[in-house]
């Protein structure tokens, strides 16, 4: 069964997350300050975690870029959890490397439905297991890694999603809510402008190959290469 990872000085927040994640089947692991997490990260490896915004000593948004900027946990799958409900908030988290964004007070049954979905993404039985863009982007399905000129590039899960989608199918153009769509599904509860930010990381770690994915102005993303 999958290991979630809580992040959350609230003690009822916890439980509930951890009463209701359990019934749907996975494990929990709790931590209420970030210094243990860290800690226990260490010497493991969480499926997935959701992480509070506010945090004692050290924010959601200072951990998820510590997070990101680690080979080990740069793909770790990441809810980030707050009160805060303003769109730039959503923003600064996703431009940091948040997968997905819940905020406060939140349904439980929901929380639950985006840890599935953003498990889901990590499997695809019928993907290619390797694929390659141009002769200098090839990304592995099934070490779940992508290497540009042959050097590791490090791409959160849903920037390693978002390419696999478009290299699969290279040379169409996918709109913003097909990308949605094959993300989040039913599930989503997430707004257009999430694409843009996932896709503008995953262009700047393209480097020099950023043209490769092109912007389809009022229609969506398509993955060329030259």
């Amino acid at each position: 069964m999958p290991l979630v990872a809580v992040l959350d000085d609230e003690p009822d927040i916890r439980e509930l997350l951890t009463l209701n994640l359990q019934k749907a089947g996975f494990h929990v692991k709790e931590f209420a300050e970030p210094k243990i997490f860290f800690k226990y990260l260490s010497a493991n490896l969480p499926d997935a975690l959701i992480l509070d915004l506010m945090l004692p000593g050290l924010d959601g948004l200072e951990i998820c870029k510590r997070l990101r900027g680690q080979s080990r946990t740069a793909g770790l799958p990441i809810i980030m959890l707050t009160a805060r409900t303003e769109e730039t908030d959503k923003i600064v988290g996703l431009e940091l490397g948040a997968d997905d964004y819940v905020t406060k007070p939140f349904s439980p049954k929901e929380l639950v439905a985006r840890v599935k979905s953003l498990l889901r993404r990590q499997e695809n039985p019928t993907a290619p297991k390797v694929l390659r863009i141009g002769k200098n982007i090839m990304l592995d399905a099934e070490k779940y890694e992508v290497l540009i000129d042959g050097k590791q590039a490090d791409l959160t899960s849903t920037e390693f999603k978002i390419l696999q989608m478009l290299g699969e199918k290279q040379g169409l153009v996918f709109s913003r809510d097909k990308i949605l769509d094959r993300l989040w599904g039913n599930e989503k509860a997430v707004f257009d402008r999430t694409i843009d930010v996932h896709v503008r990381h995953l262009r700047a770690k393209m480097g020099k190959y950023a043209d490769y994915l092109k912007n389809i102005r009022g229609v969506g993303y398509k993955l060329v290469w030259s």
